[in-house]
């Protein structure tokens, strides 16, 4: 069964990897690590984070210990920062169906999918990132 709220593989990742580095701001973390610690493909969240650093959000320095760090305070960094680097802006849909009108009288889902969308929002505009930093346990 498909979830109600659909955010992309590469969103989840970023929200995650940022989420990583904010538990330890001083310290550089290499692609392979991060990947580890999440369980996800290396690959995959490579391209994310080469997404995160072009939005100014991460940074990467090269080298034997180099590694990838947050590029400001995590305080300064709301969760929207990092699902709009990869998802761009966050629509305001008020239909399932994507649709501007389906022809019915009124949304079946009376306001539903209005409301989840504004709570959604809310939560990633209001949410910083030094709010989740602790989520993982770093070794």
């Amino acid at each position: 069964m498909a979830d109600v709220l659909n955010i992309s593989d590469a969103a989840a990742l970023a929200l995650h990897a940022m989420a990583f580095l904010a538990g330890q701001p001083e310290r550089r973390f290499a692609t392979g690590e991060i990947a580890s610690e999440l369980h996800v493909s290396e690959t995959h969240l490579s391209k994310v984070l080469q997404r995160l650093a072009k939005a100014g959000l991460v940074a990467s320095v090269r080298g034997p210990h180099g590694g990838f760090v947050l590029a400001r305070p995590a305080a300064e960094i709301r969760l929207l920062d990092a699902y709009e680097a990869i998802e761009g802006p966050l629509a305001d849909s008020r239909c399932i169906l994507r649709l501007s009108t389906c022809g019915a009288k009124r949304c079946i889902l009376d306001g539903l999918v209005t409301g989840v969308n504004s709570r959604v929002r809310d939560y990633l505009t209001k949410t910083k990132l030094s709010t989740v930093s602790g989520i993982f346990a770093h070794s």
